[in-house]
């Protein structure tokens, strides 16, 4: 892995979860929000602070950027290049974490139906 996109990582879980929103399309705030929460199931729930607080850093280390589509009320982000490769680099960090757990017998815990 580059040295160039070592220094990007750890991506805290708030922004792997932006980056990941934004792969397939550009998109608003609250459409991140609502992918973010759909994709986790609930699980991870951004508060509009939180989001903007996020996509500020983003846009400033050039891994996100505002398109410039704009309609009356929202703006519009979209993943850059050096984005989508930091975020496979987070995305390889984190799959080799997994295989140390798992190599040390840790194993997921099923939830029950």
């Amino acid at each position: 892995m580059p040295d160039d996109i070592r220094r990007y990582l750890p991506l805290s879980p708030q922004q792997f979860h932006i980056l990941l929103a934004l792969v397939d399309e550009p998109r608003h705030g609250y459409g991140i929000i609502l992918d973010v929460a759909g994709r986790t199931d609930g699980g991870m729930k951004l508060g509009t602070g939180t989001l903007y607080t996020a996509l500020a850093r983003l846009v400033a280390l050039e891994l996100v950027a505002d398109t410039g589509r704009e309609d009356e009320r929202r703006r519009y982000y979209r993943l850059t290049a050096l984005g989508r490769s930091v975020l496979a680099a987070e995305a390889a960090r984190l799959e080799a974490l997994v295989r140390f757990a798992r190599a040390k017998g840790i194993s997921p815990v099923r939830s029950k139906p």
